[in-house]
C-alpha cells in the first residue's frame, strides 16, 4: 500500500502503460520511492536488483511477483545496465515515459555525484583510506541483502524440476566455465520453448494495442535524443577532440554491454589503458572499486574513465574538462538504455499471452536466478576475501584464495548485518549506516 493510501488520499483505480488495472500510484510518492533506491542501490546488479524487489514487490506491491520477473528477464536481454533499466520499467508500468525517466535517472544520478565526486578527490589526491574504510562496511551489509532476496526470487521462479536444472546450469555454465550471457540467455528460452506447456494464454488481457507506427516514433525520437547531441560535439570540437572521442567510445559500449557491466569491464578496461592511453592498469583497477562501492550501477565505472580521461587531456588536471567528460560519457552510457526500454516495455506483457512464449520466458527466468546465484557469489567471495584470484585449468575456472585469508573485518560485520537486518529486522538504511559506522570506527582503532 503507497503512502497516499495510508492517508487516506482519494485515489481511483486506473490502467498501467501495460494494461493491468490497479490502483493508481501519485507521482510524488512514486518520486520518493524512486529516489530511495537510487540512494540505496548498493551492491551491483544483485543488490541492486534485491533492493528493487524489496521496495516495489513486497512492500509497495506495485508489481506482481510475475510482473517483476517479466520486466527483469527483459531488462537480462538489452544491452547496458539491467539494474537501471528495471527501475525504468518499473516507473514506465506507474507513469508512463515520464515514470520511467523519474526512475531511471533517480536510479543513476545520486550513484553518478558521488563517483565523480570521488573521482575529482582521486585525481587530485589519489586513494581514500577513510572512504574506502566505510564501503567495506556497506559491501558486507550488501552481502545479506543480496542473500535475502536470491532466496526469495528462487522460490518463486522456479516452478519446476526442469527450471531448477535450467538455473543450476546456468550457474555453473557462467561461475565455472565463463560461458557468455547471451548463449545462456538463448539455451534457457529454447529449452524452456520445448518444454511441454498446458493450455493458452488469452490475448484479451485488456492492454492497449501496440503500435508498429509508435514504436518507429520512439525508436527515432530517443536515437535523436541519443547521437544528436553527440554529434554535434564532434562537428563544433572535431572528431579527434578526446570529448568526441568520449562519446564515440562509450556509445559503441552501450550497444555491446550484453550481460551487464561485467561482460564488457575487460574490453573497456583494455580499451581505456591500451587503446586510448586515458589511465593506467592500476588506475582502472581503482575505477573499478569505486564504482563497486558506491550505489548506482557498476557501469558507472565508465564515469570515473571519462572524467580522468578529459581531465588530463590539457596535461594538467583540468576540473571543467573533467566535468564536461564525465557529463558526456553518462550520456552516451544511459541515453541509450531509455531507447531501449520505452521502445520494447509495451511488447514485454504480450510476451505471456502465448502459452509457448510463456513457457521459454519461464526458462529464460530460471536462467537468470542462475545469473544472479553467479554475481551473489562473486561478490560475496571478493568482499570476504579480497585479492581472490581466478584461475583456469583448460576451460575450468576455478577461484583461488588469496594467502591472508578472509578479511575478518568483513566476516565480522557481514554476522552483523546478518543480525541486525534478519534477526532484528531494523531495516535496510540502519544495517547499512551500522556496518559502515563500525568499519570506520575500526579503521581508527586499527
Amino acid at each position: 500500500m503507497s503512502a497516499e493510501q495510508e492517508n487516506g488520499a482519494a485515489l481511483t483505480p486506473d490502467r498501467t502503460p501495460g494494461g493491468t488495472r490497479r490502483e493508481p500510484v501519485s507521482f510524488a510518492a512514486a518520486l520518493k520511492v524512486w529516489a530511495r533506491i537510487g540512494i540505496l542501490s548498493f551492491g551491483g546488479p544483485a543488490g541492486q536488483i534485491a533492493l528493487m524487489h524489496r521496495e516495489i514487490v513486497e512492500e509497495q506491491k506495485w508489481l506482481t511477483e510475475n510482473e517483476f520477473l517479466n520486466a527483469l528477464n527483459f531488462a537480462m536481454l538489452l544491452p547496458g545496465p539491467e539494474a537501471m533499466q528495471l527501475a525504468t520499467y518499473s516507473g514506465w508500468r506507474l507513469h508512463g515515459i515520464p515514470g520511467g525517466l523519474a526512475a531511471g535517472l533517480l536510479f543513476v544520478i545520486p550513484g553518478a555525484l558521488i563517483v565523480l565526486a570521488l573521482s575529482i578527490v582521486y585525481a587530485v589526491f589519489g586513494q581514500v583510506p577513510l572512504v574506502e574504510a566505510g564501503f567495506i562496511g556497506i559491501k558486507a551489509a550488501v552481502l545479506v541483502i543480496v542473500i535475502e532476496a536470491l532466496l526469495k526470487i528462487s522460490k518463486r521462479a522456479l516452478h519446476k524440476p526442469a527450471h531448477w536444472i535450467i538455473a543450476a546450469a546456468a550457474f555453473v555454465a557462467i561461475f565455472f566455465f565463463d560461458v557468455p550471457f547471451p548463449i545462456i540467455v538463448l539455451g534457457a528460452g529454447i529449452i524452456g520453448f520445448l518444454l511441454p506447456s498446458q493450455g493458452s494464454v488469452s490475448a484479451d488481457d485488456g492492454s492497449p494495442g501496440v503500435s508498429v507506427g509508435g514504436t518507429v516514433k520512439t525508436i527515432l525520437t530517443w536515437l535523436s535524443i541519443w547521437v544528436l547531441p553527440l554529434l554535434a560535439i564532434a562537428l563544433l570540437l572535431g572528431p579527434d577532440h578526446v570529448l568526441a572521442q568520449i562519446g564515440l567510445f562509450f556509445s559503441k559500449l552501450a550497444v555491446v554491454t550484453f550481460g551487464g557491466a561485467y561482460a564488457v569491464l575487460a574490453y573497456m578496461g583494455q580499451a581505456a589503458v591500451e587503446t586510448h592511453g586515458w589511465l593506467n592498469p592500476g588506475e582502472m583497477l581503482d575505477g573499478l572499486g569505486l564504482a563497486e562501492t558506491t550505489p548506482g550501477p557498476l557501469i558507472l565505472v565508465t564515469e570515473f574513465v571519462g572524467y580522468l580521461a578529459a581531465a588530463r587531456s590539457t596535461g594538467e588536471h583540468n576540473l571543467l574538462m573533467g566535468l564536461a567528460g564525465a557529463a558526456v560519457t553518462l550520456w552516451a552510457t544511459f541515453a541509450p538504455c531509455f531507447l531501449w526500454i520505452f521502445a520494447g516495455a509495451p511488447y514485454v506483457e504480450r510476451i505471456g499471452q502465448s502459452a509457448k512464449l510463456k513457457a521459454a520466458l519461464q526458462g529464460i527466468t530460471a536462467a537468470v536466478v542462475g545469473v544472479i546465484l553467479n554475481l551473489s557469489l562473486w561478490f560475496s567471495l571478493h568482499v570476504l576475501m579480497p585479492g581472490i584470484e581466478q584461475r583456469w585449468i583448460g576451460v575450468f575456472r576455478y577461484w583461488a584464495p588469496p594467502e591472508s585469508g578472509a578479511d575478518l573485518v568483513a566476516v565480522v560485520l557481514a554476522v552483523v548485518a546478518v543480525v541486525t537486518l534478519l534477526l532484528l529486522k531494523q531495516g535496510v538504511i540502519r544495517t547499512l549506516a551500522l556496518c559502515a559506522g563500525l568499519a570506520v570506527l575500526w579503521h581508527f582503532v586499527g
